[in-house]
């Protein structure tokens, strides 16, 4: 009776650090297939999604998935816009002042009617078009900034509503379609606009990795060892 009962024991505390149930192999393959065709993988990296990102996605719900793919689209267009907005700047480009003075215009910034910018800092808007586009941005007020994060606060509300409330499917949906491609025949079903989005992600990638190199270079010189404006 005692030996049975120290087998009994030892079987208990041997179960204790017996390995946890893991998940079947099927499981986990069936995981890595539904992210491989995730919307955005492309023949770039194989048709697969790379390690790292398999690595963080491999024990993720379908509803993270979806975050992190508005995530890529969000951040990917303001990269892009921040390209533009970077060489226009760095170039000497700039559009005309809100029915400003006549000697302010898209080739010729300067004007003899100085307009302030900011009262209190005194930066005139020809100080803007003159600085580097780092420069530029540490210009901007505090009144300035909080514009921007009101707008940025504002747009994130309207995203959130349109993809968790409203429970859109398709990432990066949130409603503004000014164009309407949305509206062409097959909608966003049709092969031109899967096309448009698959395109919109990548051009996005390449703003991303643009954009981080350009800044790079501008706060160290000669980080970026190839032509940039």
């Amino acid at each position: 009776m005692k030996t049975a009962a120290i087998f009994a024991l030892l079987a208990g505390s041997a179960a204790a650090f017996a390995p946890a149930n893991v998940a079947p192999r099927s499981l986990t393959v069936a995981h890595m297939s539904s992210i491989n065709e995730a919307f955005g993988i492309s023949i770039e990296t194989g048709n697969k999604c790379p390690p790292l990102g398999a690595r963080i996605l491999e024990d993720a719900q379908p509803s993270a998935i979806k975050w992190f793919q508005n995530a890529e689209i969000k951040h990917g267009r303001i990269a892009m816009v921040a390209t533009i907005g970077y060489l226009v700047q760095k170039l000497g480009v700039h559009f005309p002042l809100y029915l400003g003075p006549s000697g302010s215009n898209c080739f010729h910034p300067e004007s003899e009617t100085a307009w302030l910018l900011s009262s209190t800092t005194g930066v005139t808007f020809s100080d803007i078009a003159k600085a580097a586009p780092l420069d530029a941005i540490q210009m901007v007020p505090a009144a300035g900034w909080m514009q921007i994060f009101f707008v940025a606060g504002w747009f994130e509300s309207v995203a959130y509503y349109r993809q968790w409330v409203k429970d859109s499917p398709i990432p990066g949906d949130y409603g503004y379609d000014p164009l309407g491609f949305t509206k062409r025949e097959g909608g966003w079903n049709s092969e031109e606009l899967t096309s448009l989005r698959l395109k919109e992600i990548k051009n996005g990638r390449l703003a991303m990795m643009t954009i981080a190199a350009w800044v790079s270079d501008e706060m160290i010189p000669g980080a970026l060892p190839v032509w940039h404006p």
